[in-house]
């Protein structure tokens, strides 16, 4: 959807007031303007936001809906320019105003991809489009928001924010186009999920499948990657949850963590090795096993170290760090290396005699496993009803 932000205004005026004259009064419109750019809107989104009668203009259900998630999506943009202009009421109220799609869409993408000519290829413009549409931005913003480097142009720290705000703003209006689609009984909306290592293998796949088996038609994106590389994509609306081993501290005032249940972990190596049945291993033994430890960072490597350290041994300089499973299996089994793992995350291997779980009860490697949402996110029911589903299925473990 193409959207207007000067016909979203006006909309939330009409809500306000129940009133075209008076919206229009407010907006700086005619009201010919401002019904036509209502008219415009409710077209494109393919429902009536307002039931029309001689008293005034009444959001309908869905009306009531689709304009909330606007309130909050402009609410992403005002703190932005609460920001930007702290002591000038007048010019935080011009920047919400004057500030468009295109501008806003532009900036996303140059501070995504650093380069002027791949921005303007992925949007479908010319250069010097959307070299004014940044011009016109940054006399918005009264400052520069990108510097040339020799290979491109960096987004400066104002333009890194106001891309995070501009991506909650889109996707907060997504959330209320697809709950346009709820309230008329279409439940295909979309779920963009964050599977840590753990979660891949069972929590996140097992849950996945119960959501589509309840709705169908649900498009459901499970993204893998490094934490650091989730976080960002949940910052700027990119994904809607993160689920696996939670970190503490908080990794950034706007994340919210859940915790779900607590996970131990255990020696992992190959089923042939020779500690691989063994109930007590020394900490002689346990310091001349070479390792596959945890990169740095991970909850799961402060806890690989602190089970040395809790021992009076120093932690193992042999290591290689690696957090992907896959590479891991490979590691082990093509050497006598031992790894700190969640049992059930080998689960499969195990049961196909490919690697072992130690038996040996590691006290003091608990880690918290959960979610990570924004905070004050507010889920589509498609959304609430996975994060149910999760809730559900460990509340036993």
């Amino acid at each position: 959807m193409n959207y207007n932000l000067r016909h979203l205004l006006c909309a939330l005026e009409i809500k306000q007031s129940g009133k075209l004259s008076v919206a229009a009064k407010s907006i700086h419109l005619s009201q010919s303007a401002l019904t036509q750019g209502i008219n415009k809107l409710e077209s494109s989104l393919g429902e009536l936001l307002f039931i029309r009668a001689h008293s005034g203009m009444f959001p309908t259900a869905s009306g009531e809906r689709f304009l909330l998630r606007v309130e909050r999506a402009f609410q992403h943009l005002q703190n932005f320019a609460n920001a930007l202009f702290a002591n000038d009421k007048g010019k935080r109220h011009s920047f919400i105003r004057s500030v468009t799609i295109r501008q806003l869409n532009s900036l996303i993408n140059i501070a995504e991809l650093e380069s002027y000519t791949a921005a303007a290829a992925r949007m479908h413009l010319t250069q010097p489009t959307l070299h004014r549409a940044i011009k016109d931005l940054e006399n918005l913003c009264e400052q520069t928001l990108f510097t040339r480097t020799p290979s491109g142009v960096e987004p400066n720290w104002r333009a890194r924010q106001l891309r995070r705000y501009a991506s909650l703003f889109f996707a907060e209006l997504h959330q209320g186009i697809v709950e346009i689609g709820e309230q008329a009984g279409r439940m295909d909306g979309s779920i963009s999920i964050g599977s840590l290592p753990l979660a891949r293998t069972e929590i996140v796949p097992q849950c996945v499948l119960q959501l589509v088996k309840e709705f169908p038609d649900a498009q459901v994106s499970v993204i893998d990657g490094p934490y650091e590389e989730q976080l960002h994509a949940l910052l700027h609306g990119q994904l809607d949850m993160i689920v696996g081993a939670l970190r503490f501290p908080t990794p950034h005032e706007e994340i919210v963590q859940h915790s779900l249940f607590d996970d131990q972990l255990s020696i992992v190596v190959k089923a042939q090795h020779p500690l691989a049945n063994r109930k007590q291993i020394s900490n002689a033994e346990l310091q001349a096993l070479k390792w596959v430890a945890p990169s740095h960072g991970a909850p799961a490597r402060q806890v690989f170290t602190d089970l040395f350290k809790s021992r009076g041994i120093e932690p193992p300089s042999q290591l290689i760090e690696c957090s992907g499973l896959v590479t891991i299996r490979g590691i082990l089994l093509g050497s006598e290396r031992a790894a700190l793992l969640p049992a059930r995350q080998v689960d499969v291997e195990v049961k196909s005699g490919l690697l072992a779980v130690c038996p040996m009860p590691l006290v003091g490697t608990n880690r918290q496993i959960g979610l990570s949402t924004r905070k004050n996110w507010k889920p589509t029911l498609i959304q609430q009803r996975l994060i149910d589903i999760i809730g559900e299925r460990t509340v036993d473990e």
